[in-house]
């Protein structure tokens, strides 16, 4: 039996962690790390209410400090994790080193950056993956500003509902041909484009961002159409990639993530890992899934199993964005769709959007439309 368990991460899959090892009764002791130097947090909020200032900060966290004591749950919240020590079963920091029986690592995701040409010279440059960047963010977004949002996926769309709805000058570039096309089908992408553009935001697909320079106080943004506009600040939501430093200097697999099997274990028997930083075979295929309840039920499946229960994690995957007052919920896993239809909402102006694959059904986004998404998770049991 597990006595001593460590977790590198004190995110959304982290946290769930802890929490359900102590729901199953372990006594033994739990340190969890991070980095952020504040309590564990929920980060949806960020690019919605929060980057508006409508939510206070306090109102993010999972739960107080009373709850992390009352659970006998040690927080490390500015100390990073350096080296994971296989031999001698410990990990190391700055300043200490700490023994492990069971390690689980749940190190989330980090934003790709702008070319280093493009942001060495030019302030101004934003990303949304924590409570910092969001603080940054938010004190720019103000009537009148120009902002120019990179990337048409679910951030960098959100970002600019936000960004629309405080009062800025939006313009969001794509390089793809269309806004969503890694994870939405033409029907849900046509919606949004067309309520983004009727909100005001200057949406151009197939272009993408070639050069940024310094223009007095402001910044030339230079898209790769021969365009240029003048802008006071830029977003960059063009994907994450896995914090995999820490699997991979201790010698663990990693495929796209940190490779795990059907019970949510490395390469090393002891080492656990969960979330957005996690890689696994589903359905015949490595997959990795950004998603909160994926992080939540994957972290809870990998408690369950350094207790003993070998359970198989079987992912039941859904999603929501919100962007002004638009709701997008999604049912399954779109991955792989050879065949998209829209179908009749169960809510007059909304939509309905069906996903299939081989002619079964894999996925459902429904848009303004809470009684059609209940129905497609049924359906799909998720």
């Amino acid at each position: 039996m597990a006595e001593r368990v460590v977790i590198v991460g004190a995110g959304q899959a982290g946290f769930a962690a802890a929490a359900k090892l102590r729901q199953l009764g372990f006594k033994g002791s739990i340190t969890m790390f991070g980095n952020e130097g504040i309590m564990p947090y929920q980060r949806p909020p960020l690019s919605k209410a929060y980057l508006l200032g409508k939510l206070e900060a306090d109102r993010l966290s999972f739960r107080n400090e009373a709850f992390f004591a009352d659970q006998n749950i040690k927080i490390l919240n500015d100390e990073p994790v350096l080296k994971i020590d296989r031999v001698n079963r410990q990990v190391v920091t700055a300043n200490d080193c700490l023994p492990y029986d069971n390690l689980i690592l749940a190190t989330g995701a980090e934003p790709i950056r702008l070319p280093a040409r493009m942001s060495e010279s030019v302030g101004n440059i934003f990303y949304l993956r924590n409570r910092a960047d969001a603080d940054r963010l938010g004190a720019i977004m103000k009537p009148g500003v120009r902002l120019l949002v990179v990337g048409g996926g679910y951030i960098g769309l959100e970002v600019a509902a936000a960004a629309r709805q405080a009062g800025a000058d939006v313009t969001l570039v794509e390089m793809s041909p269309r806004i969503l096309s890694r994870v939405a089908a033409e029907p849900t992408a046509d919606y949004f484009r067309t309520l983004h553009a009727s909100e005001g935001v200057n949406i151009h697909e197939g272009v993408g961002l070639r050069d940024l320079k310094s223009e007095g106080a402001a910044i030339k943004a230079v898209l790769d159409n021969g365009s240029s506009l003048i802008i006071d600040g830029v977003v960059a939501g063009i994907g994450v990639r896995p914090n995999t430093e820490l699997a991979e200097a201790a010698g663990l697999k990693v495929d796209g993530g940190i490779v795990v099997d059907e019970f949510g274990c490395t390469t090393d028997p002891l080492i656990w890992a969960a979330g957005d930083c996690a890689s696994f075979i589903h359905n015949g295929e490595m997959v990795r899934i950004e998603s909160v309840p994926h992080a939540i039920d994957q972290a809870e499946h990998v408690a369950r199993n350094i207790l003993g229960e070998a359970k198989p994690y079987h992912p039941r995957p859904w999603f929501w964005s919100d962007q002004y007052q638009t709701k997008l919920q999604i049912a399954g896993f779109n991955r792989g769709y050879d065949r998209a239809e829209i179908g009749a909402s169960a809510h007059e102006g909304g939509l309905k959007v069906s996903y299939f694959k081989e002619n079964a059904l894999i996925a459902v986004d429904c848009i303004n439309d809470a009684r059609g998404f209940m129905m497609a998770k049924r359906e799909l049991g998720v």
